[in-house]
């Protein structure tokens, strides 16, 4: 969850100048890496602990019951540990996202490539005559472009395909929200300038659906329930994460640019978009968390990893109107979130495309 916070800062900054988005990829690759790191080495210390537990259990040194105790503690120091070092990287990101608020990094019309060259870390630009045939400003005109992409909203579930169903929900509207990070290709459909693409790709989706009334997910069989904890919830969430390949059409309504000589340039994502379609993809896996405070006065935070019968496979409808690469996102699964039900997820939210 923090890894995926930490993205969305980045992502919210501007388009900026084609070097500078490269100095802020680059970074940002680097605290990636550091946060790939630091979750690794943490993983592999606690898979060695739980080793060396099984052992002295397996010769009999330590009691089922103290090495459950052991291995608990052991994930906990560990899943503690990843948090402060990860918080170290979320404040270098904190400080770019900053430094581009307070307008330290200037912004420009990409039109065209000019020959950039750095001394001692200043960038300069080397803008060279017309007439110079051997040294032409190259003019972009790409019939395909990538674009990184991320989304957050609300997340919720219909019932029998009903809006009305949301007025009695079991599932809290503003506590329930949804991350999607991807990275897609948008292709212009003919060699010519248009406004017509076809725009595809890979995303993973982190859907969370917390409870209303101090419920929680119990499976019943070939069926999941909600039901009343015992205890006094102060978390009740349950976490999907999904991989799905969107597809949409979108109608890019940019102005195209038109050099001198009637050249015309194609140039995307500087007006109003939008885009229908879907998506389809499989489930990687499902958990749900439970926070309380047991009898004894304990915080206990509780993982549960089960299916809780959600369907593997999904598939649904998707669509977003935005301007330049901010936008309005929707989705709508077409398939049930719970196997033997007519309940349906739906997001709300906005997008974020980095052209």
């Amino acid at each position: 969850m923090m890894k995926r916070i930490l993205i969305l800062l980045v992502l919210l900054s501007t388009t900026i100048v084609q070097s500078q988005e490269k100095y802020f990829e680059k970074e940002v690759s680097k605290i990636s890496k550091k946060i790939d790191k630091i979750t690794q080495q943490q993983k592999d210390s606690l898979k060695q602990k739980v080793k060396e537990i099984n052992v002295k259990l397996d010769e009999s040194r330590i009691t089922q019951q103290e090495a459950d105790k052991l291995k608990k503690e052991a994930a906990t120091y560990h899943a503690t540990r990843i948090e402060q070092l990860v918080g170290v990287e979320e404040l270098k990101l904190q400080q770019l996202v900053q430094d581009k608020t307070d307008g330290k990094i200037a912004s420009y019309e990409e039109d065209f490539d000019d020959n950039v060259f750095t001394i001692g870390g200043e960038t300069f630009r080397l803008r060279l005559l017309e007439g110079d045939k051997r040294k032409k400003r190259r003019r972009k005109n790409k019939r395909t472009t990538t674009q990184f992409v991320f989304a957050l909203g609300v997340n919720n579930v219909l019932v029998d395909n009903s809006f009305n169903s949301l007025n009695n929900s079991d599932y809290k509207f503003w506590q329930s929200h949804f991350y999607e990070l991807g990275f897609t290709f948008k292709t212009r459909f003919s060699k010519e300038p248009s406004k017509t693409y076809f725009k595809y790709g890979v995303s993973f989706l982190w859907n969370n659906l917390r409870a209303e009334n101090n419920k929680y997910h119990v499976v019943n069989g070939n069926q999941t329930d909600l039901v009343v904890n015992p205890n006094s919830l102060s978390e009740s969430r349950l976490r999907h994460v999904q991989m799905t390949f969107p597809m949409h059409l979108e109608f890019d309504f940019s102005k195209n640019k038109k050099y001198s000589d009637g050249e015309v340039v194609d140039r995307t994502h500087k007006g109003v978009r939008f885009g229908v379609g879907g998506f389809f993809g499989f489930k990687l896996g499902t958990r749900q968390y439970l926070e309380y405070v047991n009898a004894q006065g304990v915080k206990v935070e509780e993982v549960q990893k089960n299916s809780f019968n959600t369907n593997t496979i999904n598939y649904g409808l998707s669509a977003y109107f935005a301007y330049q690469g901010y936008g309005l996102y929707a989705k709508y699964d077409l398939n049930p979130l719970f196997k033997n039900t007519n309940v349906r997820n739906i997001s709300l939210g906005l997008r974020f495309d980095i052209n």
